[in-house]
């Protein structure tokens, strides 16, 4: 998987189709992402401690293969591919659409 935290995705499939925001985690074994604002679920919770309780919402994981990276330049989204920089050596994640660096 080659999404990270922080970054900008659009999801292409399911329910929530179109929505945009940013990982806010990665379940890299589950292969799943959770996107802020996006799939939202409500969650009981009892009261404990300082926890008054009662109905969350909570953002629920999407699977990785239905969002996209989200290029800002051509606003659209795009697949991710992997270039080694010229300058330094190492790999960075490049949008196909506009072959700009992702940070």
């Amino acid at each position: 998987m080659r999404l990270k935290v922080g970054d900008e995705v659009i999801v292409i499939a399911g329910s929530n189709k179109g929505s945009k925001g940013k990982i806010t985690k990665t379940l890299r074994k589950e292969n799943k992402v959770i996107v802020e604002g996006v799939n939202i679920v409500h969650k009981h919770q009892k009261p404990t401690g300082n926890n008054a309780g009662g109905i969350v919402d909570v953002a629920a994981p999407i699977n990785a293969s239905n969002v996209m990276i989200y290029d800002s330049k051509t606003k659209k989204p795009t697949r991710l591919g992997i270039k080694v920089d010229e300058k330094t050596g190492k790999k960075v994640r490049i949008c196909k659409k506009s072959n700009e660096k992702l940070k």
